[in-house]
């Protein structure tokens, strides 16, 4: 039996569970989307990514007595670097573990999603919680929506600096069954405050992983937030990955998402810049083997004046592997003297190797400055060239190539510990060290 049939069966179970009016009022609307809606098969939007056959596999849900035995050994091999000084909220089979988690800074407020919906937050939850529908017009986020249980909420106190990052781990435990995880959480920035998030993915054994996640996050007036995505899991997990961000005040926002591997990954990556005076960055880089296909889906949806925007994604595909990037900028037409631009560049090592890009631009005004562009080539023969004449072996000069390429991404992440981190994954991947 495939996880369709089921999925109606698993629906009922949360709604008779957990009779919360706020939430199962989302969930019912959420659910006639999907019902609606169905998992994408001829939608423009899903092209070049077929997510239905990931369907066809029998998934057990997260929450539904799935059995996950993650250890705190287990745990302790997952950390990222800088974990001893940082915030960590970990995600199991889609459901927050408080036990596994832990907080160190004052700044914050932590709480079960059902908590914060029905407590002092209920305002901000009701107004922002599944905002990101209005941009995804999919059944695959009206899917997580559907099946809200064991989410997080995070609050950053007004004008507090957050000076330890928070670390977010998801975790899917394939190690007795498939599993399909759908973590969801809402963090609110408040006014003048600053924050660092990473968010990394993590599938344990060797059966079928599903995560289909959604992050939507508010930021208010002055204040800033960085956000880092790292997707390094097994070849044989898949992974449909949300982060939407709604600047509600003048505010600044810098994201870089880092893809590495998995099976399908598709990211879906949306900037509304709901305020005057907003700024934005979103870099990316997909550097992929094997047979990943890695979808990035970027939109930056200026709907006020004086905002500026600035997006790069880089990608590189080896092997038999397929890379998409399909990102949109729109001008609404109250949103003059907009500055927005979109960058994507794309190196093919192999014939076998595939990208499709499509930068696009929708402008209904009049007084903006807007540019966007793509580039898909092989790696720079002159560049080869200029370095074997000089004595560098043949892989060390294409791997100084690509290093040359990915590096202006690399060093868009400002944590430290991190920033390391992932240098050090690319280093593995390109097979050489560079000092």
């Amino acid at each position: 039996m495939n996880t369709i049939e089921n999925i109606k069966e698993y629906y009922n179970q949360v709604q008779s569970e957990n009779a919360d009016a706020v939430l199962s009022e989302v969930r019912r609307k959420a659910f006639d989307e999907f019902n609606r809606l169905g998992v994408p098969v001829k939608h423009e939007e899903w092209k070049y990514t077929r997510i239905s056959s990931v369907f066809n596999h029998d998934f057990r849900f997260g929450f539904n007595g799935l059995r996950a035995s993650v250890s705190a050994e287990d745990f302790a091999a997952l950390r990222l670097p800088g974990s001893q000084e940082a915030n960590e909220l970990v995600f199991i089979n889609g459901v927050f573990s408080k036990s596994f988690s832990k907080i160190v800074s004052a700044e914050l407020v932590v709480l079960p999603l059902e908590a914060a919906a029905d407590g002092e937050f209920k305002t901000i939850v009701a107004d922002n919680l599944g905002h990101s529908g209005k941009y995804l017009n999919d059944g695959i986020n009206a899917l997580n929506t559907s099946f809200i249980k064991g989410g997080l909420f995070v609050h950053v106190k007004k004008g507090k600096l957050t000076e330890h990052p928070i670390y977010i781990y998801n975790i899917a435990d394939a190690r007795v069954e498939n599993v399909l995880a759908q973590p969801r959480s809402l963090v609110h920035v408040g006014h003048n405050a600053e924050v660092q998030i990473v968010e990394t993915y993590i599938t344990l054994g060797k059966g079928e992983s599903f995560t289909n996640q959604v992050m939507e996050v508010v930021v208010e007036q002055d204040a800033r937030l960085e956000y880092y995505k790292i997707q390094n899991d097994a070849s044989h997990t898949n992974q449909v990955s949300t982060t939407h961000i709604r600047q509600v005040g003048k505010s600044f926002v810098h994201t870089v998402t880092i893809s590495l591997d998995g099976n399908i990954v598709r990211n879906n990556q949306n900037m509304v810049m709901d305020a005057e005076y907003c700024e934005a960055h979103l870099y990316g880089l997909y550097f992929l083997q094997g047979k990943t296909h890695v979808d990035n889906h970027t939109v930056v949806d200026n709907v006020q004046p004086h905002c500026f925007s600035n997006e790069l994604y880089k990608g590189i595909m080896n092997d038999t592997s397929t890379g998409v990037f399909n990102g949109k900028i729109f001008v609404q037409r109250p949103a003059q003297k907009t500055n927005a631009y979109q960058s994507n560049k794309n190196i093919l090592l192999t014939d076998t190797a595939s990208v499709n890009t499509k930068p696009q631009l929708e402008i209904f005004a009049d007084d903006v400055k807007c540019s966007h562009g793509c580039t898909i080539g092989k790696l720079d023969e002159e560049g080869m060239f200029y370095l074997r004449s000089r004595g560098i072996a043949e892989e060390m000069a294409r791997s100084l190539l690509l290093q040359a390429f990915s590096i202006d991404i690399l060093q868009q992440i400002k944590l430290a510990p991190i920033r390391s981190y992932v240098d050090q994954l690319l280093k593995n991947r390109l097979q050489f060290d560079v000092v």
